[in-house]
């Protein structure tokens, strides 16, 4: 494999802010507690032992939830690990998305596994563990019913609602004979087909499915899965819903963050909420709202007054939903994390945090940008080798990367600058002397040279459109470049499923993207075989 990285900020699909925080920008640092270097985990290590967690709550539901898993695949040794007080974790988390959904799902957590590697490596007296967490009580269906494979769309269709984790599987069929066509039956389709056919059936409930495909895959790289839908695991964190719920904790806070990372030109994240829980009932997960004395469930017939929604609270905790603003405060919560690894867009709703878990008594961790691949395969390289087109230019646009494409490769001269100046040239020199003679007669001068040189201008237009059409294979070839590399103009990984790698490569794939993927180095990773 060959492997390159370019910094961030000569990748135009990446936002300013993914840039700024990526590469240390100064004026982010208020906004999170450590710099993303090695050698700062010995603070994060330091603080963190001081934050008390449940190891034994954690082992054993975690346990519980292997256990129930319909499959061959042992839990991996490192869950026992976690007992150990010396025994920390690096988090990346995403929605169940529908087999995976797009290929920066299967980039988290390798680029989790990399970094819990290192880890071992520099503080060898403690153990790390790479855990994946599985939001299966978000609810935006539209978010995760799809996944792209070879340019094809496979859509989950389903009337349920409420949670996505909690969805019945048996509405899957029709996704899965999809999937199964599209894939084809060389070996190593057929093998992958038969996990994700197996882990979608074999459960009754999506976000059971979900754990077991990613535990069947990354098992054996150490990877521990977590579901964090679990009773015990709400049970845990009452006195922070509590808080939240009757105190209204975050949203002042967060908003006095977004105010501050206004002025310097980055815009809010999380609409945080007077209350930000979700309520659950069967089928549903709804906000909870406070007004006219009483506290509502939005949409339903759910109305309680404070006694009776903090019994509730207690007595049934499972019913109660953390939303985007308090899901990192549980995770933090029940496992004893360093460090969250995300994309530049989950990122940017952690840095509007930090005031928020100081008043909650929860450790900030640190903030780790995910890595970011650009995949070229075989094919498309000697694509690329043909056309003697550096795949670097594949970040512009396609009609710009044409234009300097169709100049360079053409052998005639389809610049007419030099004309352009010499007109110029001309009419300043009648202008002069029409200033001589009568000052209205210049501006009559100039506005003739206008005219003229937009006529040009036309004409090297027409020159250049008449040599492009030379050159009309070479021009779909890199338009068909473009759109496989960077799919509707964005990143490859933020489309294509990593089953349009996996088919070519195999499991040495996940190999691969482990040993490359170094979160603490910036940049976009290309890989070409």
């Amino acid at each position: 494999m060959k492997i390159a990285r370019i910094p961030y900020a000569e990748v135009p699909q990446f936002s300013v802010r993914d840039v700024a925080y990526a590469t240390s920008r100064q004026d982010l640092r208020p906004f999170y507690k450590y710099p993303v270097t090695l050698d700062a985990f010995a603070d994060v290590l330091w603080d963190r032992t001081a934050q008390p967690t449940d190891r034994a709550l954690l082992v054993d539901e975690l346990e519980q939830q292997y256990a129930a898993l319909s499959t061959d695949v042992a839990p991996p040794p490192a869950l026992q690990h976690l007992r150990s007080r010396q025994t920390f974790t690096v988090i990346t988390a995403h929605q169940p998305a529908l087999f995976t959904g797009p290929f920066y799902y299967i980039l988290k957590i390798c680029s989790a596994i990399n970094l819990a590697r290192q880890l071992q490596q520099r503080y060898a007296d403690y153990t790390f563990v790479p855990v994946f967490i599985t939001g299966g009580e978000d609810h935006d269906f539209a978010e995760v019913n799809h996944t792209q494979v070879y340019g094809n769309r496979i859509e989950w269709q389903t009337e349920a609602g409420g949670p996505v984790g909690a969805m019945a599987t048996d509405t899957l069929a029709p996704a899965l004979a999809q999937l199964k066509d599209i894939l084809g039956d060389r070996p190593t389709a057929t093998e992958i087909y038969e996990i994700i056919e197996r882990t979608h059936t074999q459960h009754a409930t999506y976000g059971a499915a979900s754990v077991a495909l990613v535990h069947e895959l990354f098992a054996k790289y150490g990877l521990v899965v977590a579901d964090m839908s679990r009773p015990a695991f709400k049970r845990a964190f009452v006195p922070i819903m509590e808080r939240e719920l009757f105190d209204s904790v975050s949203q002042p806070l967060i908003e006095e963050a977004q105010r501050k990372l206004g002025p310097l030109g980055y815009t809010g994240q999380a609409h945080a909420r007077e209350i930000n829980l979700f309520y659950l009932s069967p089928g549903r997960r709804d906000r909870i709202v406070r007004g006219e004395g009483a506290y509502r469930v939005l949409d339903t017939e759910h109305r309680f007054t404070e006694e009776e929604l903090r019994q509730q609270l207690h007595e049934h905790p499972e019913r109660f939903s953390p939303n985007v603003v308090m899901r990192p405060l549980y995770q933090e919560l029940i496992f004893p994390n360093l460090a969250y690894i995300g994309g530049g867009g989950e990122l940017a709703y952690w840095l509007e945090r930090r005031a928020q878990f100081d008043a909650f008594g929860l450790n900030f961790p640190m903030l780790v940008r995910r890595n970011s691949v650009l995949w070229i395969d075989g094919g498309n390289q000697k694509k690329l080798a043909k056309l003697e087109l550096d795949y670097r230019e594949l970040f512009r646009d396609a009609d710009l990367i044409i234009r300097d494409y169709v100049a360079e490769q053409s052998e005639n001269e389809l610049s007419l600058a030099e004309e352009l100046g010499a007109l110029e040239a001309l009419f300043r020199g009648i202008a002069e002397k029409a200033e001589r003679i009568d000052p209205t007669l210049a501006k009559a001068v100039l506005g003739e040279h206008a005219r003229q040189a937009k006529t040009v201008e036309n004409l090297e237009g027409r020159l250049r459109r008449t040599e492009k059409q030379r050159f009309e294979t070479a021009m779909n070839q890199i338009r068909t470049l473009r759109e496989k590399l960077f799919p509707e103009g964005g990143l490859q990984e933020r489309y294509d499923s990593f089953l349009n790698v996996y088919l070519q490569e195999g499991e040495q794939l996940f190999g691969v993207l482990i040993e490359e993927l170094d979160p603490l180095r910036e940049g976009l990773v290309v890989i070409q075989p």
